[in-house]
């Protein structure tokens, strides 16, 4: 039985959904993705159809050769198992992006004014070390950056890009449109088309570290604590 120097762990399920539904802003993506998900069920046809999916990314992205989802046509209880397994997933992906806000608002709080006299604000140093001092959040840059390897690889190197841009923006989403948004305009400048692609990778390499400092801030708060001995 648990003793006050060895507490029982909570299981990994209930620490991410604790993470998932504990703070303001966890429960507004979660609800905004809500309306997304209804969006993409009720009206497929829709141009905002594809927002749920946005929303969850890049977790979504994994799976996304796989013709499962509202609308895919494919007949009778493999249609519906396609929808219920599309659905699940994208639920499984909305927890996990929730959890790793709701550690991103825990971690800022303890640095409002206002708390606990003493704390100081993090240094650069110190928002980063996330990205890079878990395992999850380092393999997630060794994928990023493969991905921004092959791109600038395929776009000064080979003759025919094609859509090398897919995979690091694939994996950056959804920051990584924002960088595609960005770097949009400088195609249409025929002396500074060589701007546009630099650019991307610069906005690309930025959205994964973000998202490797909330993947890390995440691991950090699902570890289980140390148990501390009795007084």
């Amino acid at each position: 039985m648990p003793t006050a120097s060895h507490p029982r762990r909570e299981p990994l399920p209930r620490r991410l959904l604790a993470l998932a539904a504990g703070n303001w802003l966890a429960r507004a993506y979660l609800a905004v993705f809500a309306v997304s998900l209804a969006v993409t069920f009720l009206d497929p046809e829709s141009p905002f159809a594809g927002s749920s999916m946005l929303l969850t990314a890049p977790l979504s992205f994994l799976p996304v050769f796989v013709p499962a989802g509202p609308g895919a046509g494919i007949g009778g209880v493999a249609d519906v198992a396609a929808v219920a397994t599309f659905a699940l997933w994208h639920l499984l992906c909305a927890l996990v992006n929730a959890a790793a806000l709701g550690a991103l608002a825990t971690r800022s709080a303890a640095f409002l004014p206002g708390g606990a006299r003493g704390v100081r604000r993090p240094g650069v140093r110190a928002l980063l070390a996330p990205a890079v001092d878990n395992w999850p959040a380092r393999g997630y840059l060794a994928v990023v950056a493969a991905a921004l390897g092959f791109f600038l690889c395929a776009v000064f190197v080979l003759p025919d890009p094609g859509f090398a841009g897919i995979y690091p923006l694939m994996a950056t989403a959804p920051l990584g449109f924002v960088a595609l948004a960005v770097s949009s305009p400088a195609e249409f400048l025929s002396s500074a088309a060589w701007l546009s692609p630099l650019v991307f990778s610069l906005g690309v390499a930025l959205s994964g570290l973000v998202n490797a400092v909330l993947l890390g801030l995440l691991v950090r708060r699902l570890r289980p604590r140390e148990p501390h001995p009795a007084a």
